[in-house]
């Protein structure tokens, strides 16, 4: 491995730090989650600290139990709280998320071209397809994964032929001569498709710099090669080292058969971290965030997920790969590879099986303990070539949001996993793309 390489480290947005009991804490700042002081707050601290990226996930329906118990999916828009951030920072980058399954390709160029040239190059788009929200948007079910990332390609393909249809170059602004912009270099891009027929130009000129890099969230097969074809960082569930290299090395050999470097490909992977001063504090911090928290839905979703009833189970009884019906259609591929994946390498308990992050916690890779058992673990996955950066996913508490911030980044530094200054204001320049 490179000795010079460093992490790219992004930080999660999505509140995850009050999700299960965390939010009834009284220090949650729970009333403040749709204001945008809550969030530049955070993104002042983030930058301070010299991370790469804020990273936004999004959904496009609301669970009416979910939120009786937690905020849940109940968020302000992404990208237009990414732009109030965009006012108050100057180098760290902006990740917003947008879906290639509901939104129009004309409406989410230009968002994110709006949003890369107020923050000046600091933009950058979450590409997902969705995993529910049709019934908001006209379908009446869920397009099928595959049929879901065929549309993401040519999705893609026209978000970026219209940032390219109102080039940097056309603007010349002179005004002696009373032009605006070159008439030539404004093109429409008339692009007639499978799924999309849209004329262009877009109606916001293209930042005069680096261009717009895409992150994409879904490892199922269909996810993996659309983002081998399309992404220049993946956000990912990888539960384990292995799981990691897996999937680094998956990612990597399809991007080369695109016609890509290996290393035009970055593997990021979400950990959740329950940080505390010591290991008994962070255990205990896991301990309150979950406790009281209905089992029945944990089991209802491992069901699902499987394709068996757990509930007809022993707490005692040992899952194996021959109770398992064959894959059938479920509301997340990837969650479900990981839990069979578990399940056909480690045969658990029922009782065991049920505590593990591919269950209770969408499956990342989680850290209970201090920061320096978080450091440590960040290097074993870099060193064992499981990832090339981190989302950190603060969870439990605002305290646990400042010992990420606070101790975990300046370690990570220290250690010469991340950077001690900004060597760039765009966010391509913060990920190395050239």
């Amino acid at each position: 491995m490179n000795s010079n390489r460093q992490l790219c480290v992004g930080l999660s947005l999505a509140v995850t730090w009050l999700t299960g009991n965390g939010w009834r804490r009284g220090d949650s700042k729970v009333e403040d989650i749709y204001s945008s002081e809550f969030y530049v707050d955070i993104a002042r601290r983030a930058e301070a600290a010299k991370l790469d990226f804020l990273f936004r996930p999004d959904a496009m329906w609301l669970s009416r139990q979910a939120v009786v118990e937690s905020p849940a999916f109940s968020s302000v828009d992404p990208t237009l709280l990414m732009a109030s951030i965009a006012a108050h920072t100057q180098r760290i980058g902006l990740v917003s998320t947008a879906s290639t399954t509901f939104m129009p390709p004309y409406v989410v160029a230009r968002q994110f071209q709006s949003l890369n040239q107020l923050s000046r190059g600091r933009a950058g788009w979450n590409v997902v397809t969705s995993l529910a929200g049709n019934l908001n948007f006209g379908l009446s079910e869920m397009p099928p994964s595959a049929q879901r990332y065929a549309q993401a390609l040519e999705f893609t393909d026209v978000v970026r032929k219209l940032w390219r249809s109102y080039p940097a170059e056309a603007l010349r602004i002179d005004r002696e001569a009373g032009v605006y912009a070159d008439f030539d270099k404004v093109v429409p891009i008339d692009h007639q498709g499978e799924h999309f027929n849209v004329q262009g130009p877009l109606n916001v000129p293209e930042w005069d710099g680096p261009r717009i890099p895409l992150f994409q969230a879904g490892a199922s097969d269909s996810g993996r090669d659309f983002a081998a074809r399309t992404a220049d960082a993946i956000f990912a569930a990888t539960p384990d080292i292995a799981a990691g290299v897996e999937l680094r090395s998956d990612l990597r050999r399809r991007a080369v058969a695109h016609g890509r470097s290996a290393d035009d490909i970055r593997l990021m992977p979400g950990v959740s971290l329950y940080l505390g001063n010591t290991r008994e504090e962070a255990r205990e911090l896991y301990r309150a965030t979950q406790e009281g928290l209905d089992p029945e839905r944990k089991f209802a979703r491992a069901s699902e997920l499987l394709g068996i009833n757990l509930r007809e189970l022993s707490p005692d009884t040992r899952v194996t790969p021959e109770m398992l019906p064959p894959p059938g259609k479920v509301f997340s591929q990837t969650h479900a590879n990981l839990l069979r994946r578990l399940i056909e390498r480690e045969q658990p308990l029922l009782r065991d099986l049920m505590t593990r992050p591919e269950v209770v916690g969408s499956a990342y890779w989680q850290v209970i303990g201090t920061v320096e058992d978080a450091v440590r673990e960040i290097r074993e996955r870099f060193e064992a070539g499981a990832l090339d950066g981190i989302i950190a996913i603060p969870g439990g508490s605002p305290g646990c949001m400042d010992l990420t911030l606070s101790q975990l980044m300046p370690r990570l530094t220290e250690e010469g996993l991340l950077r001690s200054e900004y060597s760039s204001t765009t966010l391509a320049g913060h990920l190395g793309i050239r």
